[in-house]
């Protein structure tokens, strides 16, 4: 069964020096697929030598950030002592668990970037784990028609993603090469919720046009799904089950009450060992907003 999708408009704004981020999660409307509670596609955009992206240090806790490079690459170095330059086609995950710092900075050399980036909630009994790095180098990759499909989390087309995350979860690369595709029919969980962005060109879903300006949502009892890329496009898939519990998500940390996500930034603030330090990054911490007079729970 395919049900009738939900468009919600995605929220723009300028991080770096002048890379433009599109952000679909959290939405007023829908603050999580599953366990995925936040989604920013950045770029394409084009730049000159050392006016790329560069984000300093800043701390994480009860969360996976989860990479998916288009084009160009970063660098990421984190306080375990990680430093990994992701490429096209790779995936980085960090899972910060009890508290991790990161820096993600674009290479003197690079020139563009094009990269979809999303937070996956750990469950309760995971989210205080130990932090830790994995980087992917390769995906399974399924020709289906005109499409390719790069399983990036969990199982699609009875390929599984190596990629290690802690919820139900998948998510699916889907884009063509020069030749338009057909219409292409996808079996769907029905357990599952899903989210679809486009990342570049046409994309039909349902027969329903995805705008560039939008993420469709579908919820769960949808048991399949129709899609067609022109020439040149790519979509992203998201999905899982629906999150076992309600989190609170301020500035880049996820917990489950104030006091929690306070103590944290609090020991942020005053540099304590458990987000550790990078100290081969030229530059400042970055700074929090204003800690919020109360908290919205999202799920």
């Amino acid at each position: 069964m395919s049900t009738l999708a939900t468009e919600l408009p995605l929220r723009r704004a300028e991080i770096g020096q002048g890379t433009v981020i599109a952000r679909a999660l959290p939405h007023r409307e829908k603050r999580m697929i599953g366990a995925w509670c936040f989604l920013d596609r950045a770029g394409p955009v084009q730049f000159a030598q050392g006016k790329g992206l560069d984000i300093g240090p800043h701390p994480h806790i009860g969360l996976q950030t989860f990479t998916w490079m288009i084009a160009g690459t970063l660098m990421h170095t984190d306080s375990l002592g990680s430093k990994q330059l992701i490429q096209p086609k790779q995936v980085n995950l960090m899972t910060a668990g009890h508290g991790i710092s990161h820096t993600e900075v674009a290479p003197q050399t690079e020139t563009e970037l094009h990269t979809a980036q999303l937070w996956i909630a750990l469950p309760d009994a995971k989210r205080d784990m130990p932090a830790k790095f994995q980087h992917y180098p390769q995906l399974p990759v399924i020709q289906q028609q005109q499409l390719e499909c790069t399983v990036l989390v969990g199982e699609f087309l009875e390929q599984l993603s190596p990629v290690e995350v802690y919820s139900p979860l998948v998510a699916v690369d889907f884009c063509t090469a020069q030749s338009a595709s057909q219409a292409t029919r996808f079996k769907l969980n029905p357990k599952f919720e899903y989210g679809l962005l486009l990342l570049t060109g046409d994309v039909q879903i349902n027969g329903q046009t995805l705008s560039n300006d939008n993420m469709m949502v579908f919820s769960t009892g949808t048991t399949e799904i129709v899609i067609e890329l022109a020439a040149k496009s790519r979509v992203l898939l998201i999905g899982g089950e629906p999150f076992e519990s309600p989190i609170l998500l301020w500035w880049n940390y996820v917990g489950r009450t104030e006091q929690e996500i306070k103590t944290a930034h609090q020991q942020w603030l005053a540099h304590d060992r458990r987000f550790g330090e990078i100290h081969d990054y030229d530059g400042q911490r970055l700074q929090a907003p204003t800690f919020p007079t109360h908290m919205r729970a999202s799920r």
